[in-house]
């Protein structure tokens, strides 16, 4: 009997997906920016939090996708402070991520902004550890520190980040063909260790394909480094109107062409911040 592999068999009912398991070691910062640029950058209905603050997490990640296989990739996470209704989160405004695979899942099942990136291993040298992330060639965002005294463990914790689901027009004019869903990532964290990382430094550079430089560091707020597991899920919250997104979805497919939005009142802020 010949196999077809490009089509499941029907008769053969796969179980649902669960949640993800993985093991993660990453350099988690918090910095704040101009209070005008962050509240721009939410489409509705996500609503500014009252802090305009931006976090960045650079991860090594082990995916334990069964019993027998796990993947590790480096993972990059830019999430913009925010509210829906009542649950604080952050607003995925950037997803470098390093391999195919966790690319092409995480943006068809979850709606996540993943792109293909040089995602470099997290350097540690001594107290000193620095992470790097670059696309194109562009080393547009790096990350260092000293790495402190531990702090408390946490107790078990979520932390909520916002995306959509959503497909541009066939024909290329703007809006989408179909329904437009905002979507929530849950991350269950069970940290087995955190350190303050002292001396904290974020430098961003200029990049037409990912300008995170247009959202400047005014002040690093905290920089740590966690140890320990995490758990993946995600669900749709709600149906949104197309027009929320249409001005928002360019980057996702590293459109440059698009008019860049004028902030009256904005500082610029620093591209680097010791």
């Amino acid at each position: 009997m010949a196999q077809l592999r490009y089509v499941r068999d029907p008769s053969r009912t796969a179980p649902p997906r669960p949640g993800l398991d993985c093991t993660v070691t990453s350099l988690r910062c918090v910095y704040e920016t101009d209070p005008a640029i962050h509240a721009a950058l939410l489409p509705a209905p996500l609503e500014p939090s009252a802090e305009p603050r931006i976090f960045i997490q650079h991860a090594n990640v082990a995916m334990h996708v069964s019993d027998d296989k796990t993947v590790e990739i480096g993972a990059a996470t830019v999430g913009v402070k925010c509210r829906y209704g009542d649950t604080e989160g952050h607003y995925v405004l950037a997803m470098p991520m390093h391999g195919e695979f966790v690319v092409i899942g995480g943006r068809e099942r979850f709606g996540e902004p993943k792109k293909i990136a040089e995602v470099a291993t997290m350097e540690r040298n001594g107290d000193t550890v620095r992470t790097r992330i670059a696309r194109h060639g562009i080393t547009f965002l790096e990350m260092a520190g000293e790495v402190g005294e531990p702090l408390p463990t946490p107790e078990p914790f979520t932390e909520y980040f916002f995306c959509h689901k959503a497909l541009p027009r066939i024909d290329g004019e703007p809006g989408f063909d179909g329904s437009v869903f905002l979507t929530r990532l849950n991350w269950e964290r069970n940290y087995e260790s955190v350190h303050q990382v002292n001396n904290a430094e974020v430098i961003l550079r200029d990049s037409p394909y990912d300008p995170l430089v247009d959202v400047p560091v005014k002040r690093i707020v905290t920089m740590q480094l966690a140890r320990g597991a995490t758990r993946t899920s995600g669900q749709v919250l709600a149906e949104i109107p197309g027009d929320n997104l249409v001005n928002f979805i360019h980057q996702r497919y590293d459109d440059i062409d698009i008019p860049a939005l004028e902030i009256d009142g904005a500082a610029r802020g620093l591209a680097a911040n010791g």
